[in-house]
């Protein structure tokens, strides 16, 4: 329903073939550039405020250009560049990104890939990736104590100079190896070109990162590479055959544009990396050591992927979100106090369908009547999450309609499911009212996600407390209960010890979910509104049911799996109670 802006989509090609051969087979010298067109709006709905491309063109001459680069903001982006590229636009080596900022900075320098340039072709580096690195001061002050000065703040651009730096070593080795065989002049480009090891470049930089990030790269030599993160927590996909290695962050894509089964495609595994070297051997190397415990990885890939964010069309995933909405039937049944004769159940458009299929289907398997109406509708397409706070809530308003006249007034109850709960702001401010206009005699307003109460750092834009109506129902209930030294001694903790757990859980603990449930509804309950309203959120237990191989889910339960996450979750509470203190001033 509250649309958010979330971690980004790449998409990657390399030939393994002359281009004469794909003009031969498929017609056209631009078969790589046509798929990864493909590739990038098929992941649309992973970025809609910029998009960009890059290109590595291995047979161009010297002194001519070998390595493009195209960019573009807004929801029209990625029409705009590839209509801007021309017969040049041609290579071997492909790279596309589609970006949601994260951080709060826009313009177009913002837009990924990222270009470090270089008269020699091997210290090139062009730079993308779903990321966002949780400890970039670390990182910064790394930087800067080795003599470098960073033009810009973020952690794309310090991602690009980290690893252009350790790029730069890995020449200059090859360099001293070409000397040492008595090579000269061209002869020492040639085999600095031959021989660049990427892992080696990797392996002595991602180590630096705290974060989620599958982060990819192209170098002007012709080194191809993505690599994820050693908590498994952002997605990436690759398949590889004779003619060519692809990668997104989404496995349909791969299987729409290449008509591919699920069974060829593969997932990056944690801190692993997908290299494809000059000459066009292909690899899996270890960057990083998977996070361990007992002797076992684990993983923390993103529960919110099989939520929400990644594309309903994944064989696992549209089972994922079935299961997370029939799990929510006996809770359902509980609220409407089991009267399915005088319930109508609809859906929040468009990414609670499939739970709603799933929530149906298991209600008819208890051999429940399910009576389905199409109560809600997405009547303009309103970006409500792109807008200042004071506009946001007018814009809200008038995102969705309903169907006057699908339940009897004041018989019918109404269950009305959606993918999450987030901010509130649409169910306040548009959803409960146009609701209580049919007069239901209750609304079940249920959620196929649990209780989102902690910010995200890992690529969602979800990064401060306040804007969580769970914990702004936390707080109420510690003001009401005259509790408030419990936000002084979270407070205290989480300034003084940042790094030994997140003490934010404290502020949930003394509330069980029912309690924090009947706070919601007070705090989101618009003014006038008469029909009765009960909340049903999924489960912990029910999401790592539905859920069993992503077991990432810090923004329901707090456990984050990096030091950095801990930090900012912590900081993030601070700076709260500090705001807070200084608005009373």
């Amino acid at each position: 329903m509250e649309q958010l802006k979330h971690e980004c989509g790449v998409a990657m090609i390399r030939l393994l073939k002359p281009l004469s051969y794909y003009e031969r087979k498929y017609g056209s010298r631009h078969y790589g550039l046509n798929k990864l067109y493909l590739m990038m709006e098929k992941q649309h709905n992973r970025g809609q405020e910029g998009a960009g491309i890059a290109c590595v063109n291995l047979d161009a001459p010297v002194g001519t250009e070998y390595m493009y680069r195209e960019r573009a903001e807004g929801k029209d982006a990625i029409t705009e560049i590839f209509k801007r590229v021309d017969d040049n636009f041609v290579g071997q080596l492909y790279m596309g990104h589609l970006r949601y900022s994260t951080t709060g900075r826009h313009g177009l320098q913002h837009v990924h890939p990222f270009l470090r340039r270089n008269n020699w072709r091997s210290k090139n580096l062009c730079l993308c990736g779903n990321f966002n690195m949780t400890n970039i001061d670390e990182v910064f002050e790394f930087l800067t104590e080795q003599g470098q000065s960073p033009r810009v703040y973020g952690d794309a651009y310090i991602a690009l100079e980290l690893m252009g730096h350790r790029l730069d070593r890995e020449v200059e080795r090859l360099y001293g190896e070409a000397v040492g065989q008595e090579l000269e002049g061209v002869d020492i480009t040639q085999y600095i070109d031959s021989n660049v090891c990427i892992a080696n470049v990797l392996k002595t930089t991602m180590g630096h990162f705290d974060g989620g990030y599958v982060m990819c790269g192209l170098t002007g030599s012709g080194e191809f590479f993505a690599v994820c993160d050693p908590w498994g927590i952002r997605p990436a996909f690759y398949y590889q055959d004779d003619e060519i290695v692809v990668l997104a962050s989404e496995r349909p894509v791969i299987q729409t544009c290449f008509d591919l089964q699920t069974e060829d495609i593969h997932e990056l595994q944690q801190g692993q990396a997908l290299i494809v070297r000059r000459n066009g051997e292909s690899s899996l190397q270890q960057i990083t050591l998977p996070v361990m415990q007992d002797n076992l990885p684990v993983s923390y890939k993103c529960s919110f992927e099989r939520i929400y964010f990644s594309r309903g069309s994944d064989r696992d995933i549209y089972q994922e979100r079935k299961r997370l909405g029939g799990q929510l039937a006996p809770a359902i049944m509980q609220a409407i106090d089991g009267d399915v004769a005088h319930t109508v159940y609809s859906y929040i458009p468009n990414t609670a369908e499939v739970a709603f299929y799933g929530m149906t289907d298991e209600l008819r398997r208890l051999n429940h009547e399910v009576r389905i109406e199409k109560v809600v509708w997405k009547d303009i397409k309103l970006r409500t999450f792109i807008t200042e706070s004071a506009e946001r809530n007018d814009l809200a308003a008038h995102v969705y309609d309903v169907t006057y006249g699908c339940l009897k007034c004041g018989e019918d109850n109404l269950v009305i499911i959606d993918d999450s709960i987030v901010r509130g702001t649409t169910l306040r401010e548009s959803i409960f009212k146009i609701l209580d206009r049919l007069h239901p005699r209750k609304i079940v307003m249920v959620s196929s996600s649990p209780q989102i109460r902690y910010p995200d750092y890992y690529g969602i834009d979800l990064s401060h407390l306040e804007e969580l109506c769970a914990f702004r129902a936390a707080i109420a209930l510690i003001i009401e209960r005259n509790m408030q030294q419990l936000i002084s001694d979270t407070y205290t903790a989480c300034k003084v010890k940042p790094l030994e757990k997140n003490h934010v859980r404290d502020i949930y603990a003394p509330f069980t979910v029912d309690e924090i449930n009947q706070k919601i509804i007070e705090l989101l309950r618009p003014e006038g509104m008469k029909t009765p309203v009960n909340l049903v959120f999924q489960s912990i237990e029910g999401l790592h049911e539905a859920c069993p191989h992503h077991h990432g889910d810090w923004y329901f339960t707090g456990h984050y799996p990096t030091q950095g996450g801990i930090r900012m979750v912590n900081r993030a509470f601070v700076d709260y109670v500090e705001n807070i203190r200084k608005s009373q001033l």
